[in-house]
């Protein structure tokens, strides 16, 4: 038998529990996978509470979507992978678990030296980022702004950022300047006169914005400092872009993602392992908790805890 996280109605951390299910067969096109990692994001959570608007729970209903480990088995039809190859893989159905089944498309190969855990951290917020820039089309003569830089979507855009060139100002905690600095870019404060101490910085502003944390504050500064409103994408306020006028990627839109976008999205894992295992990419690991702890895991991550979460079956 395998085990997994599962959740019966919406309501806070307390209704995640683990339970006993049958061990996954992958069909065609699969591979089963023994997870050694999965990461927690905000969205599942979000899910968990019923913020996240979803279909209603008529069966268990799994959590998470990303993790890594190994393949233990290979469905028909599958080429590239064989039992005991690391892998990461994002996009897969109840990533809190001892054993999942996903697409063999939603696997990519872990490189030496990258550890489960590392793999686990990467789809949401490197698909995200990665997604966003891209379609943005940031390159080396624009100068970002990223509202919530510590953050791991906002981290893993300053990477990619500042990879292809461009300059880089993020906001932050002082207290987490360090780490946004380290990463590639100039830190500024949140809080009063935010849109000053850019300007400080840059002063004909950024050419490009993209929000993470959606508070009111990063939205009024962004269009403050922006006219272009094209080039102002949120990740969280999807329900009000249309009415700012900015873009929006997933974070509530109404919009789904485009071909293009899903496809950039699936193109981040393998770009940020193959950065990673380079050593030319960061990520910064929280704290790692048996999976049975998934309900503390929700706990921190509400709390605002530094770094990744992951679970460890």
């Amino acid at each position: 038998m395998a085990k997994a996280i599962h959740y019966t109605e919406f309501g806070g951390p307390e209704v995640l529990t683990l339970a006993e299910i049958d061990a996954p067969t992958p069909g065609a096109g699969e591979v089963a996978v023994r997870v050694e990692a999965a990461g927690v994001n905000p969205i599942d959570a979000k899910l968990r509470s019923g913020l996240r608007a979803s279909d209603p729970i008529t069966s268990p209903r799994r959590v998470g979507s990303d993790g890594a480990g190994h393949i233990t088995a290979v469905g028909a039809g599958v080429d590239g992978f064989r039992v005991g190859d690391p892998v990461a893989f994002s996009g897969t159905t109840g990533a809190y678990a001892t054993d999942v089944v996903a697409r063999a498309a939603d696997v990519v190969l872990r490189p030496a030296g990258v550890t489960a855990a590392q793999g686990a951290a990467l789809g949401i917020p490197a698909g995200t980022a990665y997604q966003s820039l891209r379609s943005l089309g940031v390159r080396a003569d624009d100068v970002l702004l990223v509202h919530g830089g510590s953050g791991a979507v906002g981290q893993a855009a300053i990477q990619f950022a500042a990879l292809a060139g461009a300059r880089v100002i993020a906001t932050t905690s002082d207290a987490r300047a360090d780490r946004v600095r380290g990463l590639g870019a100039d830190p500024v404060a949140y809080g009063d006169g935010l849109a000053d101490r850019v300007r400080a910085l840059v002063p004909d502003g950024p050419t490009v914005v993209l929000d993470a944390v959606g508070t009111d504050e990063a939205l009024a500064t962004s269009l403050e400092l922006l006219a272009d409103r094209s080039r102002i994408a949120t990740i969280v306020q999807g329900a009000r872009a249309a009415q700012l006028g900015i873009r929006a990627f997933s974070g509530g839109s109404p919009e789904p993602l485009t071909p293009q976008q899903l496809a950039w999205r699936a193109e981040a894992v393998p770009v940020a392992l193959a950065l990673l295992a380079a050593g030319r990419f960061s990520v910064e690991l929280g704290e790692e908790l048996p999976l049975a702890d998934a309900a503390r895991a929700h706990e921190l991550l509400a709390g605002g805890a530094r770094g990744k979460i992951v679970l460890v079956p």
